[in-house]
């Protein structure tokens, strides 16, 4: 979290979010009055978020990383513009306030695989179908971008992270021999990082909690980091 979104947490009257994310900020709060929901249940939230601002209530919406980056954000500006007799955001005063998305931190565990120009890619296809995942990281692979994958595996898609592996080998730009790493329940307890290739990468258990990280054809192993030269040394 950066300091701003701390100082909004600390003076605001509401805490909304998924059950998870909520949790990772009660024992911080323990007053204030919060709101959480499940997966699936993210325009729930929302709109009970909105309707307490309109109360005139300070309300934080919390997410994982950053709200704009598979966040919130977008929805609750979706769903004030939606609102017939709203102008602007219909008497709401929103910030969106950054933080630090697991791309990012993620990377920083690893060393500097996103060092050069990089492509972020969800394998979560519940709202996004597979087709289009697969084109994406075709194209991510013919463009020689490094690739920072969220959401690898879940319960009911565990074959997400292999079946994506695959694409990028058929994509005929990878091998198996290609420098990958990935990060786990990061600034979390349990956090890990490992460095693997793609071939190994194919077999790794993955879930929600991981994100992966696929190296461009100038990403290397350095020691115990991930490296994608951004061409300083000639």
């Amino acid at each position: 979290m950066t300091e701003e979104v701390l100082q909004a947490l600390a003076e605001c009257d509401c805490i909304v979010g998924y059950t998870v994310y909520v949790e990772l900020v009660r024992g911080l709060f323990p007053d204030r009055e919060y709101y959480a929901t499940p997966m699936t249940r993210e325009r729930d939230r929302c709109e009970w978020a909105i309707a307490r601002a309109r109360e005139g209530r300070s309300v934080v919406m919390v997410c994982s990383g950053d709200g704009g980056v598979y966040g919130m954000a977008g929805l609750v500006l979706e769903l004030l513009a939606a609102d017939e007799d709203a102008e602007g955001c219909g008497g709401v005063e929103l910030r969106v306030l950054p933080g630090v998305t697991a791309a990012l931190s993620g990377a920083a565990l690893l060393g500097a695989p996103l060092a050069n120009d990089f492509a972020v890619i969800s394998l979560s296809d519940r709202l996004t179908p597979w087709e289009r995942i697969e084109r994406r990281l075709a194209a991510a692979a013919e463009g020689d971008f490094a690739i920072c994958l969220y959401n690898p595996a879940g319960k009911s898609r565990p074959e997400h992270l292999r079946r994506a592996c695959d694409v990028l080998l058929r994509s005929g730009y990878m091998r198996e021999d290609r420098v990958c790493g990935l990060a786990r329940n990061i600034g979390r307890d349990g956090q890990e990082q490992r460095i693997m290739t793609l071939g190994e990468l194919r077999d790794y258990p993955a879930d929600m909690f991981t994100t992966v990280y696929i190296g461009s054809s100038a990403t290397r192993r350095i020691g115990e980091h991930m490296v994608t030269p951004r061409g300083y040394g000639g």
